[in-house]
């Protein structure tokens, strides 16, 4: 390859090396869904949902959910579950997915698969707590939900690997 070759691919011409690159060098990479479901540090005492995510960008429709309780306290329990939406006001009647009934403080992650779903367009996270035993009766946690859009050559390579272990 020549130097003025190997330049072109690097964005700029040889004669342009002081100044801006030239734009007609550059593709544009769509961004990836980097998320919260439930903002970080949300303290709840009773049931309710996060705000709506437009998902309708995203160029791989599997995402990486993370539920993070950072507080709790004893004898409580909390239920989360993602419901998904055409137009972000109308929710399905179900969720699409949901986390696993929790009761201790950690990180569970968990995988969101839009793939079937072509139709859904936000998504939004909903929980519901409860208490029981003694002290008082209300409930509280600290959590978030983050969602991170999966690479889709991270997929293939985890679906390769998954057959070869279960193959």
């Amino acid at each position: 390859m020549t130097a003025a070759g190997a330049e072109k691919i690097h964005g700029r011409r040889r004669d342009e090396r002081s100044r801006n690159f030239s734009p007609d060098y550059f593709v544009t990479i769509p961004a990836m869904i980097d998320s919260f479901l439930v903002p970080e540090r949300t303290v709840v005492a009773a049931k309710g949902d996060g705000p709506a995510v437009d998902v309708s960008s995203a160029s791989n429709r599997v995402f990486l959910l993370t539920l993070h309780i950072t507080n709790i306290v004893e004898q409580e329990s909390l239920d989360v579950s993602i419901y998904g939406s055409a137009d972000g006001t109308a929710w399905s009647p179900k969720p699409v997915v949901a986390f696993p009934q929790k009761f201790y403080s950690g990180q569970h992650p968990l995988l969101l698969d839009l793939t079937q779903q072509p139709d859904t367009k936000f998504v939004r996270a909903h929980w519901e707590v409860n208490r029981w035993g003694r002290g008082t009766e209300i409930p509280m946690f600290e959590f978030n939900v983050s969602m991170k859009e999966v690479p889709l050559d991270i997929l293939k390579e985890a679906s390769a690997e998954a057959k070869t272990l279960t193959g």
